[in-house]
């Protein structure tokens, strides 16, 4: 079984700054893309960042660009989300995923495995 299991979210003040973590366990994916998205309440899942399996390449939503910096240990089989200067809009469940195919690392459908969430609130 395949678990991909999230910790470090909470309550932040705006402007403040906050490391996801998300442990890979039960199989190695460093051969794998590794991606982060959010959802909000009433919101579709959306895109955060997404690293690739040598770390050699990094995407980024337009709306957390120069913020937000996505990384991997392979060794750990862990990737992290470090997110600063948190806007109250930056609120949401973030879930980290696994994408196995070749779809565009954007796209929720390229991910097959995916963690249970944790959340992310930043007060204004």
């Amino acid at each position: 079984q395949v678990h991909l299991v999230e910790s470090g979210g909470g309550l932040v003040q705006a402007g403040g700054s906050l490391r996801l973590s998300c442990a890979a366990l039960g199989r190695t994916f460093s051969w794998y893309t590794m991606g982060w998205f959010r959802q909000a309440p009433g919101n579709e899942r959306e895109f955060v960042a997404a690293v690739s399996s040598g770390a050699s390449r990094t995407y980024y939503a337009d709306s957390v660009k120069g913020r937000f910096t996505i990384s991997r240990d392979n060794a750990k089989n862990t990737v992290y989300l470090q997110m600063n200067s948190l806007k109250p809009e930056d609120t949401a469940v973030y879930y980290c995923a696994v994408a196995t195919g070749s779809a565009s690392v954007t796209l929720v459908y390229a991910y097959d495995y995916w963690g249970q969430g944790t959340q992310v609130t930043v007060s204004s």
